[in-house]
């Protein structure tokens, strides 16, 4: 038994365009397909891929809302034109989303009203971008809704701009491996993530000094009681319920299984709803978080400075390693010069001699002495008479 190949699906901003085109909302077009808004919101902006039934129902409604808007077009169009009235075929999906960077998700999307018919304009073709440009697109793209999701992890302003801000310059420093990936936006948001959560932050000395609480009485609850959540509880339920990331991928990002992420999700959502009963409802309490982060005035620095910022500490420390490295190499170059070539045997320790008298000094001659030496020095001067023998 052979599986039939999977129905091919156009990339991500083309079944954007055809969603927008038909005047369909996320919501609408989810209820057709029978999934929830946010799985469409992960389809269209190249997160995730559907399979399976839902791929087909999705890949049948993109083709029935292209054949619609190719109808419009030749309706429109005057005769002599150039356009062909027969059914376009959809564009067969590529193997890498180009440019899959996805759509910040913790403000809820907006629901446009179905409204008249609009004939597509005319999109310019793609422009090559360098790699800080591109970069700057991603930054001016992702940074806000990641400051505000940071900030619901930490309740620290600064510490979110920061964490953001060292997420990006990662990034750039990483920049062909980020720019090749599926989500770079996921990429950077876990980076910031990690570094927003790590318990070296409580070793800062601005840890010990706290940030002025929300204005609002009900933020500031809610707020407090995500800071009470452990952290892994309240990861996740910022990715599921604040971002909008289904189950798999959250524990994708979460480093866990997807029973150990959903475990922590339903953990976590009792808890906030055992303080805060009226947030049981997942949906109510997605858009309380998407308040909570949007109340706070949380703005990014430019893309340029946080480029030149990265840099810098690029830099800094490629010099410090350099010269780490020549010190080194210096002083291993030292220890051989220096170092004898040949083996010494250590001198081995003296031992106390006894029974040995002390060494006398020569000190002055007593009287005795004085006269024996007067005696000696008066009497035979020349020595004791020389005796022959003689024969008696």
């Amino acid at each position: 038994m052979t599986r039939r190949p999977a129905p091919p699906l156009p990339p991500p901003k083309a079944r954007r365009h055809l969603r927008e085109t038909a005047a369909l909302t996320q919501t609408q077009l989810a209820s057709r397909v029978g999934v929830t808004p946010g799985t469409v919101r992960a389809w269209e902006s190249g997160r995730t891929t559907p399979r399976g039934r839902k791929r087909e129902a999705y890949a049948q409604l993109l083709r029935t809302l292209a054949d619609e808007e190719t109808a419009r077009q030749t309706t429109q169009t005057p005769h002599g034109s150039e356009s062909d009235p027969a059914r376009k075929p959809l564009p067969p999906e590529p193997a890498r989303a180009p440019e899959s960077s996805p759509e910040p998700a913790l403000e809820p999307a907006p629901e446009s009203e179905p409204g008249p018919e609009r004939v597509p304009e005319a999109r310019p073709a793609a422009v090559a971008l360098t790699p800080a440009q591109a970069f700057d697109a991603l930054y001016e793209f992702g940074a806000p809704a990641l400051v505000r999701q940071t900030y619901l992890l930490t309740g620290r302003r600064e510490q979110a701009r920061e964490a953001v801000e060292r997420a990006f310059q990662t990034a750039w420093e990483h920049w062909p491996e980020v720019a090749r990936d599926r989500d770079p936006v996921g990429w950077v948001r876990a980076t910031a993530y990690e570094y927003a959560l790590s318990p070296w932050q409580r070793l800062r000395p601005r840890h010990r000094h706290p940030e002025p609480p929300p204005a609002d009485p009900g933020d500031r609850t809610l707020l407090n009681t995500l800071l009470r959540l452990p952290p892994r509880h309240r990861r996740t339920l910022v990715l599921y319920d604040g971002v909008g990331l289904d189950l798999p991928e959250t524990a994708a990002e979460t480093e866990a299984s997807t029973p150990t992420a959903a475990n922590r999700l339903l953990r976590a959502r009792e808890a906030v709803a055992g303080r805060l009963p009226a947030l049981a409802d997942p949906q109510v309490l997605h858009r309380r978080l998407a308040e909570l982060a949007s109340n706070e005035r949380l703005g990014a620095a430019r893309p340029h400075a946080v480029r030149g910022d990265g840099e810098r500490r690029a830099r800094f420390w490629t010099r410090a390693a350099i010269a780490f490295t020549a010190a080194l190499v210096g002083t291993t170059a030292l220890t051989v010069r220096t170092a004898p070539t040949h083996y010494e045997p250590p001198v081995s320790p003296g031992q106390a001699v006894r029974g040995v008298p002390p060494r006398v000094t020569q000190g002055s001659l007593s009287d005795e002495e004085r006269e024996l030496r007067h005696k000696l020095r008066d009497q035979l001067q020349h020595g004791p008479e020389r005796l022959s023998p003689r024969l008696e």
